[in-house]
C-alpha cells in the first residue's frame, strides 16, 4: 500500500537541495519557475533532467518550446526563488534581475552562480510530473558564491566564509563625548587617536562647526548632513564621506547624492530601525533604490533593542542582493553579547563595513569587541585595536564595556 501524501511530503521536506529557476522562451514571452528537482544524468554527451507539474504553464511551454534553461540560485538569490514560486505575472517575475537569452532563446539568470541551456531530448511521464532529458548546449558558471537551499519547507544556505578583512568606523563617540559636554580639546584629541587608529570617524554630525583641514584625513573622515547645502560645507572643511539617514522614501536623498557625487566625496545612505520584521519590505525597497540612485553604501542600523540574530541572517540575505553594486555596512547594538553574536552573523552573511562606537557608549556594538572577534577568527583589519583601547583608557570609556574584551 502506498504512503499517504502528507507523510511522503514530510520526509521529502527533510532532504536538502539547492535551487534552480527553469525557463523557456516561447512565442509570447519568457516563462519559469522555482524548481528544486534537478540532476545530471550524463558526461558525455552532457545531459540533465528536471521534474515539471503537468499542470503548470512552463511545462506546456517546455513542451512547445522543446528547450528549456536552467539557473542555479546562489546564497543571496533566495528572494527571486521566492518570486518564481509564486503565482504572479510571468513578465512581473523577470522583473528586477538581469536575464538575458541563451543560444535555445531560453532566458538565464546572467550573475546566477551557474546556467545551463538545454534542448529537449526526451520526455518520460512520472505519475503528475513530467521528467525532461535535455542535452546541454551552452553552459556557464558567471561567479562562485554558496548556493541558496531549500530544507524542510525553508530557505536556507551552507556556512558562507569569513571575510579576509573588515573595517571599522566610529560613529558615535564625539557625539558623546559633546553630550558630556567635553572640551574643544578633548573632542580634537579623541578624533586624532580614532585617525591614529585607522578608523573613518564621524567628525560633524550637526552640532557647532567642522573640525579645521588641518584635523582631517578626508579618506577616513566622515560627516552626518541633513540638506545638500551642507555637502560644500564638510567637502571644504576636508570631510570626504558624506552620511545621511533615509526617510520616509530614498527618492528623497537624490538631492543630497547629487551634490555629494559633485563634490566627489563617498556616500553613506543610513536605514534607521533596518533589522524590524515590520520594515523588511521598506528596507529592501530602499536599499535597492539607493543603490540605483548611486549611493556608495548602505548603513543598516539596529534599533533600540539588538536584533536576533535569525533575524539579522534573513535581513542580510536579501539585503545585500538588494543593495548591488553598493556596499553594505551594519550598526549594531550590544546588549548581553548578542551584537557580537550578530556581529559575526554579519560577517557570515557578506559584510565586511561595521559602524561602533568605542567603548559601546552611546549602546552602540564596541570598535574594540569587533576587533577581539575579528582578530580570534583570523579576519584582518587596518584599524590599530591597541591604539584604540590605549585612547578608551585616557577617555574614561572602559568601564562602559559590556563584553570584557577590554583587557
Amino acid at each position: 500500500m502506498a504512503t499517504d501524501g502528507e507523510t511522503f511530503r514530510a520526509v521529502l521536506a527533510q532532504w536538502p537541495s539547492g535551487v534552480v529557476i527553469v525557463t523557456t522562451g516561447a512565442g509570447d514571452g519568457w516563462h519559469g519557475m522555482t524548481a528544486s528537482s534537478f540532476s545530471s544524468v550524463s558526461l558525455d554527451p552532457p545531459m540533465v533532467l528536471i521534474c515539471l507539474a503537468r499542470d503548470t504553464r512552463t511545462h506546456r511551454l517546455v513542451s512547445e518550446h522543446g528547450a528549456f534553461a536552467v539557473s542555479i540560485l546562489g546564497r543571496d538569490q533566495a528572494a527571486i526563488g521566492r518570486r518564481f514560486a509564486g503565482r504572479g505575472e510571468a513578465a512581473d517575475r523577470f522583473a528586477g534581475a538581469r536575464w538575458e537569452p541563451g543560444p535555445t532563446g531560453s532566458p538565464v539568470l546572467a550573475d546566477s552562480i551557474g546556467w545551463l541551456d538545454c534542448r529537449v531530448e526526451h520526455a518520460y511521464p512520472g505519475g503528475d510530473h513530467t521528467i525532461f532529458v535535455g542535452e546541454v548546449l551552452a553552459a556557464a558558471t558567471p561567479r562562485r558564491v554558496a548556493p541558496v537551499l531549500f530544507h524542510s519547507r525553508t530557505w536556507s544556505r551552507l556556512a558562507d566564509p569569513l571575510p579576509d578583512r573588515i573595517t571599522v568606523a566610529d560613529i558615535g563617540l564625539l557625539a558623546a563625548l559633546r553630550a558630556r559636554d567635553a572640551s574643544g580639546a578633548t573632542l580634537a584629541g579623541a578624533a586624532r587617536m580614532l585617525r591614529a587608529a585607522g578608523t573613518r570617524v564621524r567628525l560633524f554630525d550637526g552640532y557647532g562647526e567642522p573640525p579645521p583641514p588641518e584635523d582631517l584625513d578626508p579618506a577616513t573622515a566622515s560627516a552626518l548632513i541633513t540638506d545638500p547645502a551642507q555637502v560644500t560645507t564638510v567637502a571644504e572643511a576636508g570631510v570626504g564621506v558624506a552620511e545621511f539617514a533615509v526617510g520616509d522614501s530614498a527618492d528623497g536623498a537624490a538631492p543630497i547624492l547629487e551634490a555629494a557625487r559633485r563634490a566627489g566625496l563617498t556616500t553613506v545612505g543610513y536605514l534607521p530601525d533596518a533589522f524590524a520584521p515590520e520594515h523588511t519590505g521598506r528596507t529592501l525597497t530602499a536599499a535597492a533604490r539607493l543603490a540605483e540612485l548611486g549611493c556608495d553604501e548602505i548603513g543598516l542600523r539596529d534599533g533600540p533593542q539588538p536584533a536576533t540574530p535569525v533575524r539579522v541572517r534573513d535581513l542580510l540575505q536579501d539585503a545585500c542582493a538588494a543593495a548591488e553594486p553598493a556596499a553594505v555596512r551594519v550598526a549594531l547594538r550590544e546588549r548581553r553579547g548578542i551584537g557580537l553574536v550578530n556581529a559575526l552573523v554579519a560577517m557570515k552573511s557578506g559584510v565586511r563595513h561595521f559602524d561602533t562606537t568605542l567603548g559601546g557608549v552611546d549602546g552602540a556594538l564596541p570598535a574594540e569587541d569587533v576587533l577581539m572577534l575579528a582578530g580570534q577568527l583570523d579576519v584582518a583589519s587596518a584599524v590599530d585595536r591597541d591604539t584604540l583601547i590605549a585612547g578608551a583608557a585616557r577617555l574614561d570609556l572602559l568601564p562602559v564595556h559590556t563584553c570584557g574584551f577590554a583587557s
